[in-house]
């Protein structure tokens, strides 16, 4: 194990001479969303990021080029799509990880992605960083937390400045706006459920600095039409495609809904409310757009 760790700092600590970076003195240590110490040797090369939302942080830093492994599912940017894959829906392989060679891997607690992860990664002496994207703080403090990591802190001081500016003018402009009721459906479920974003989620947040109020703020994911039709919110929106939309809207009740009768039933991008990231505050501008014209 020993040999293990001395040969992954060695390599890190390799390849931050060969690209110009400086090598650090001493280790640098992180607290992870988990409270874990997290010690790094030096900046990393070889990141394998487990879940969009952790490869879009380390790809809008601009190091993208040092992403070698992603899970299944993970759709953006373009130039990730050919990297190898480590697991998705149905588990992670550490193993599959470990022969990316990396010496950083991130990852959310989410799908025991996790669970499968951390202490094998642990045991032979790759740091692992884990986050959570509850609110928009914590998406600003991932950015910032991630940059440290890799060694470009000023990359990720300015990209999270950047991001509560652009916040800021949007509550500037929606303040003093009357904010309509919103219903968002993130997904249609076999048995006939509905899953709703939720109050207490970033998702949630993004619709409420877009100027607008929850119709349903109870802590449930997962609601029934006729709640969904009894909340009869001003405004609703769909995370999917405009056709599964529409054959929503078209059925009984629905069509009833006072934001149909009113042409306020709207599609939204599940890439900008669904992954938490910068792509987020592009579906918040867009919204208080379109809630809040000028």
């Amino acid at each position: 194990m020993a040999h293990r760790r001395a040969v992954l700092r060695a390599g890190a600590a390799a390849g931050a001479a060969l690209l110009g970076l400086p090598a650090r003195a001493a280790p640098l240590v992180l607290h992870d969303a988990l409270g874990r110490r997290v010690e790094i040797a030096a900046p990393p090369q070889r990141i394998v990021t487990i879940f969009s939302s952790n490869t879009e942080l380390v790809a809008a830093l601009g190091l993208v080029d040092r992403i070698v492994g992603v899970e299944d599912y993970t759709r953006f940017p373009p130039e990730v799509l050919h990297l190898p894959k480590v697991g998705g829906r149905l588990g992670f392989s550490a193993d599959a990880v470990v022969a990316q060679r990396p010496d950083l891997v991130i990852v959310t607690p989410a799908r025991q992605a996790a669970h499968q992860l951390v202490a094998p990664m642990e045991r032979i002496g790759v740091p692992v960083l884990v986050l959570l994207s509850r609110t928009l703080d914590e998406v600003i403090g991932n950015l910032r937390l991630v940059a440290q990591a890799a060694g470009v802190p000023g990359r990720g001081e300015a990209l999270a400045g950047q991001l509560q500016a652009r916040l800021a003018r949007v509550q500037a402009r929606v303040a003093a706006r009357p904010a309509p009721s919103l219903l968002m459906l993130t997904g249609r479920l076999g048995n006939g459920m509905l899953l709703t974003a939720r109050a207490d989620s970033y998702t949630g947040e993004a619709m409420l600095r877009a100027g607008g109020r929850l119709a349903l703020a109870g802590p449930l994911a997962q609601v029934s039409p006729e709640a969904a039709l009894a909340a009869d919110p001003d405004v609703l929106l769909f995370a999917g495609s405009g056709p599964d939309l529409q054959d929503l809207v078209r059925q009984p009740g629905w069509r009833d809904m006072r934001a149909v009768r009113g042409g306020r039933a709207a599609t939204v991008a599940r890439s900008e409310f669904l992954i938490p990231g910068p792509r987020t505050f592009d579906g918040i501008e867009k919204l208080a757009q379109w809630l809040h014209p000028a």
